[in-house]
């Protein structure tokens, strides 16, 4: 028995750093006013729905774009519900086309182009991360709504607007060390939050209204002396300067500072000196409740993060850009009640 392709949803290319039909908002300014009746007719005289610095967007490249999302959209509601919903999905998508429109202007200036060889590569990609074969591939594609040679005209145009993005807001992100330990820590602490966790704590007072240099000195003592330190001499350490056993605490126990530090600790670690109130502190956090932190090790958990900030910056710049894009371009929406010039 020949296997069904699976749910059309899975079908749609997925490039990381690439936001598609999402973003866009679906507020009132800009909504396409055409009926359900209107977008069913087929004698609709073609025309102009927006200029993008004197290239036309046309009302079939509109429609096209809608015809994946007509089922969901006029399956349930009211007439009326029907008509703002189409109205919003036409002017969210009438906002990609122009966007589209501004990505190939800038590659043409870049001189930036996409191969049909990189869109072969990008589509055999998703075909098999959704375990198709190629007819079943493209059947899944025409129960979309889409042609094979629509689809392949739009996998380019996503090609196309990442490699540009890449080009011009690849250098604008830098995700460093720190960065990404900072991130994992902050992490930790929140999958922490409202663990108990026993630990015990070295302290290196200081003086009231001690002077920077002052301060200086007995952190530096407590540098060296926490360099010295492992699970097994840490009692020795707490006899010799101040300190103790904490006993088992939760959150707000301890002011933020050294409770940020503790909850960033797995079990067996010790902290670097922290700052409190009278003196610097060195944690060892002996355990924590059963059903704690599920989070790997840093050294396990490192790519992921940096991925992840990576990707986000990404979007952010390339959000940034579009916004860019729009401002030095002359557009005009010729559908609805508002334009831009």
């Amino acid at each position: 028995m020949r296997r069904r392709p699976r749910s059309a949803r899975f079908i749609p290319l997925r490039i990381r750093f690439l936001a598609l039909a999402c973003g866009y908002g679906l507020g009132a300014a800009g909504l396409v006013a055409l009926s359900p009746a209107e977008t069913a007719r087929a004698d609709v005289v073609e025309r102009v729905v927006a200029v993008v610095n004197d290239e036309a967007i046309f009302l079939s490249d509109l429609r096209r774009r809608a015809v994946p999302f007509l089922p969901q959209v006029m399956s349930s509601g009211s007439e009326g519900d029907r008509v703002s919903r189409l109205s919003q999905l036409y002017g969210q998508l009438l906002t990609m086309l122009i966007d589209e429109e501004l990505f190939q202007q800038a590659a043409d200036k870049m001189s930036i182009s996409v191969s049909s060889d990189d869109v072969d590569r990008a589509i055999d990609n998703v075909r098999q991360q959704n375990g198709l074969n190629e007819e079943e591939f493209w059947q899944a594609v025409a129960e979309q709504g889409l042609s094979e040679g629509q689809y392949r005209t739009d996998v380019r145009k996503q090609l196309l607007r990442l490699k540009i993005v890449n080009e011009r807001v690849r250098g604008r992100v830098n995700i460093t060390e720190d960065d990404i330990r900072r991130k994992y820590e902050e992490s930790l602490r929140s999958a922490n939050r409202q663990q108990r966790f026993r630990a015990s704590h070295v302290v290196f007072p200081f003086s009231e209204g001690a002077s920077a240099t002052e301060l200086a000195q007995v952190r530096t003592q407590a540098k060296k002396v926490r360099d010295q330190l492992s699970v097994d001499n840490f009692p020795e350490a707490i006899e010799q300067y101040e300190g103790g056993d904490l006993g088992w605490l939760r959150q707000g126990d301890l002011p933020e500072a050294l409770e940020n530090a503790l909850l960033a600790l797995r079990a067996g670690e010790i902290s670097e000196p922290i700052r409190g109130t009278a003196g610097y502190h060195v944690f060892l956090l002996h355990e924590q409740e059963q059903g704690g932190s599920n989070m790997p090790p840093y050294s396990e958990a490192k790519q992921r993060i940096q991925r992840e900030m990576l990707d986000s910056a990404m979007r952010k710049q390339e959000r940034a850009f579009i916004e860019e894009l729009r401002r030095d371009a002359m557009i005009t929406r010729r559908i609805g009640n508002e334009s831009k010039n």
